[in-house]
Order: structure tokens, then sequence, then C-alpha cells
């Protein structure tokens, strides 16, 4: 598989885990520019427990996942400015 530019990196989970994974865009932003909205995109097959958002930083609560699946999480900003970028993170699950 080609590892897509914006995939930022590649995590285990275990399938009955419940964690963050989120998004430092402090870097990306411009000066006096925040995020306005964030949508995270989760396949089928896990779960989006909760999400939270700040002025620079993205998070997401997620659960589940089959073993020896791999699942891309998908996270879209929209910025006061109304730029617009994507991230995504790949969950591998692992039992452990």
């Amino acid at each position: 598989m080609a590892i897509d530019e914006r995939i930022i990196a590649q995590l285990i989970k275990d399938p009955n885990a419940i964690l963050d994974y989120g998004f430092d865009w402090s870097e990306w932003l411009q000066t006096d520019e925040t995020i306005s909205t964030s949508t995270w995109t989760v396949p089928t097959g896990i779960t989006q427990e909760s999400t939270q958002r700040t002025d620079d930083q993205t998070k997401i609560f997620i659960s589940g996942g089959t073993v020896g699946q791999t699942y891309r999480v998908t996270n879209r900003i929209v910025t006061n400015q109304t730029r617009q970028d994507d991230r995504s993170i790949l969950i591998k699950i692992i039992e452990r």
C-alpha cells in the first residue's frame, strides 16, 4: 500500500480499548487563524465515541475494530479564514 502524504502516522490499537487520537495544527495555521470546524471521517468497523476541538488542535476518541484490520481516519478542518485541509492516521487493530 502506498502511503499518502497526508497520513501522519500508523498507530496500533487493541479492539477493546477506547483511545484518543488527534492533530496539532498550530504550525500549519497562520497568524490569527483558528479552527472553526473539525469533521472526522471514520470507516465502518470502528466507532467514533466523541470529538474535541480547540483553536489549534483536534481530537477523536475511538473504540472497536477487528483484529488484523487497518482503518484510515481522516480529520478535515475549516479555519476562520476559510482555508481547509485534511490529515489522516492509520489505526491497525492488534490484540495486546
